[in-house]
């Protein structure tokens, strides 16, 4: 297994996380002038954290790495409790506030992750495309 870069990781969050936020800031821009201001400012707020998330993970890479195993448990274990209260932030939000539409919120935390899996399955559904060419 190769260990990734720290420059390699800035590039991956760059590319991720850019095209995230410029898709939500378009969804939400659309759902916002077609009326739906509460699941435009949902999506994009959701989609904030999601990305102060995935860059929480990179950060917390090189916590763990050459550690030992009683370290990298508790980098680990802190940095997901960490992550998730994170993550609750927006859905406490959506609840208290009529201004975000929870689900609009719950779908702009999976936003980064999304991607990634669009990226992928592009990926793989042109790397099938070449081998039948």
């Amino acid at each position: 297994m190769t260990i990734p870069t720290m420059d390699s990781l800035r590039e991956t969050q760059k590319k991720y996380c850019s095209r995230a936020i410029i898709g939500s800031i378009f969804a939400g821009l659309f759902f916002i002038m077609a009326g739906q201001k509460p699941v435009g400012k949902g999506l994009i707020l959701g989609t904030i954290f999601s990305i102060v998330n995935f860059i929480i993970i990179g950060e917390m890479i090189p916590l763990r790495i050459g550690k030992s195993k009683n370290k990298t448990f508790f980098f680990s274990f802190i940095s997901i409790c960490s992550r998730y209260i994170l993550l609750a932030v927006p859905l406490i939000i959506a609840i208290k506030f009529d201004q975000y539409n929870i689900i609009a919120v719950i779908f702009g935390i999976f936003m980064v992750q999304l991607l990634i899996l669009a990226d992928h399955f592009l990926s793989l559904i042109t790397s099938i495309r070449r081998k039948q060419a």
